[in-house]
């Protein structure tokens, strides 16, 4: 696979679509900049003081850490929170409550914290006006990010232009929060690109009303580290391919609509279990497997859009395909990586139909092809959900697992890839699960070689924002 050199590397990171944005980002759209503002500074710096003194679950030792220095850190985050929000009017309520909830944790002497007031009164999906922007202040880990539960800091902008809240009237999905970044604290220098409500501190789990996605982080991610594999592996895109990954609001309306589309499907379809899997312990791959029903389903559906003349339909075709068969796979650990493995499955079922070819270090695609075999696949995917109705739990695992194998080599030393017969089917389900390697699918000789190639792409997606 041919190098890429530092100078390449450089010219795509700087090109002005896909620059990053960290916390010292350009603002716009705002009646003030929070990078100059310091009533912001103010809040995210006694956050960020905060962060070393607090354990996993948010709580902080007093016996470690002085409760003076302690109380005088959390004193200017109410100071901040109280500046900032005339600027946020139409989140008076909450953001007096998250007072209140971040006073009790003071005076429980800092104990594990509980924002479930708060968070119950925290609520965009009610208020989804473009460019609309809200103060978020929890105690929270970020899912693919900081995993403690920190005090964290955000301001979001919400994505919701006319045309999107129209596509919505079809796929009706109320709890769908596109949004951007404006500011945030550490635990969003990261490669987190979801505000979600179970990841806030509670006293006892919250009703759901709504997901948040980083539509701008997830688009510019996409950018650069397609753009990237493109160049490694000289591969030739279509245009409109090219057109897609060179222009960040086009990637960014893309994502938005792929969101909303996927999200939708979770709770759509021939489904024999709960597709979201709350509180249950299951093989890893049937939560790749759900998520690449959710976006093959999409990807077909994109079909739907062309006839009915949506523009983004063929945009989102590329961002699945791209998304999927470069980032995916190499991102994160491989412990339990279970987006990473529905790429893997792509992979290997474009290559063995003739779909995809790695040739010479070469990658190239059969365009006439790709399409049918997406489709293919999914209907594939959705038959396995559709007999899985017919089947016990245990039986829909070894079938899964079954499916899977097919496609993607198991680990040499893989318990599963013995057989049935070879398990302890009498005994409890966490026996099996507890036989699963950490790495059941390893990656295969092409992604291994990506993943070295590409590691410092990946490296530079780290709070990233458009």
């Amino acid at each position: 696979m041919p190098e890429i050199s530092q100078a390449v590397l450089n010219q795509i990171l700087q090109q002005p679509e896909i620059q990053s944005a960290r916390t010292n980002a350009k603002v716009q759209n705002l009646e003030f900049d929070p990078m100059a503002n310091q009533s912001w500074l103010k809040l995210a710096s006694a956050i960020e003081a905060l962060r070393p003194m607090q354990d996993k679950d948010g709580s902080i030792n007093t016996d470690k850490h002085e409760v003076r220095a302690v109380t005088k850190q959390v004193e200017l985050v109410l100071e901040g929170i109280a500046e900032l929000a005339p600027n946020f009017p139409h989140q008076e309520q909450y953001l007096k409550q998250v007072n209140l909830d971040i006073q009790t944790w003071a005076e429980s002497g800092f104990q594990v914290p509980d924002f479930f007031d708060s968070l119950e009164l925290f609520r965009p999906d009610l208020d989804r006006r473009d460019r609309a922007v809200n103060l978020v202040v929890f105690a929270m880990y970020t899912q693919n990010g900081n995993p403690n539960r920190n005090l964290e800091a955000v301001i979001t902008r919400n994505f919701w232009p006319d045309w999107l809240a129209k596509q919505e009237e079809t796929y009706q999905n109320s709890a769908f929060v596109p949004i951007e970044f404006v500011a945030f604290t550490q635990g969003y220098n990261t490669n987190s690109a979801v505000l979600f409500p179970e990841t806030v501190a509670t006293r006892e789990v919250s009703e759901y009303h709504w997901g948040g996605i980083f539509c701008d982080r997830e688009a510019a991610r996409f950018r650069l580290v397609t753009r990237a594999a493109q160049e490694r592996l000289q591969l030739q895109l279509p245009k409109d391919a090219e057109e897609l990954v060179g222009n960040q609001l086009l990637a960014q309306e893309t994502y938005a609509l792929w969101d909303l589309i996927h999200d939708r499907t979770h709770s759509t379809g021939d489904l024999p279990f709960d597709p979201f899997m709350i509180k249950q312990r299951m093989p890893y791959w049937m939560y790749g497997l759900e998520e690449l029903r959710c976006d093959l389903g999409t990807f077909r559906e994109t079909i739907k859009l062309d006839q009915q003349g949506e523009r983004l339909g063929k945009y989102i075709r590329f961002a699945i395909l791209f998304d999927r068969l470069f980032r995916f796979p190499i991102s994160g650990p491989r412990v339990r990586n279970y987006d990473g493995l529905g790429g893997q499955i792509i992979f290997s079922h474009l290559i063995r139909n003739g779909g995809l070819t790695w040739t010479n270090n070469k990658l190239t695609l059969d365009w006439d092809r790709v399409n049918p075999l997406m489709i293919d696949l999914c209907e594939q995917v959705e038959t396995l959900y559709r007999d899985g109705i017919n089947r016990s739990k245990l039986s829909q695992w070894l079938a899964t697992y079954e499916f899977v194998k097919a496609l993607v080599e198991p680990h040499p030393a893989s318990n599963w890839a013995k057989g049935s017969d070879q398990l302890p089917l009498d005994g409890e389900p966490k026996e099996l699960i507890n036989l699963i390697l950490e790495d059941e699918f390893p990656l295969n000789v092409f992604y291994d070689t990506l993943s070295r190639k590409l590691q410092d792409v990946l490296d530079q997606t780290k709070g990233i924002t458009a």
